[in-house]
């Protein structure tokens, strides 16, 4: 698993996708969401704009990530 940290108490996920550079842009992030499995916390995700806060966990076609606060 790979931890990710963000500024602020929440990201939305098409905006983790891009930081956490598994997308090039936004038109990237929602053709992620339309075609991988993509699981937040277990359940399966298709919305850009979910929040996540840290401990939230992301997996993307088998690629672990963790929300974590920037220390």
């Amino acid at each position: 698993m790979t931890d990710v940290p963000i500024r602020g108490d929440m990201i939305r996920l098409g905006q983790f996708l891009k930081f956490s550079g598994l997308a090039e842009d936004g038109v990237h992030a929602k053709e992620i969401l339309l075609e991988a499995e993509v699981f937040v916390n277990g359940e399966r995700e298709n919305r850009r704009g979910r929040q996540l806060v840290p401990g939230d966990e992301v997996n993307v076609g088998g690629q672990k990530l963790r929300v974590v606060s920037e220390a």
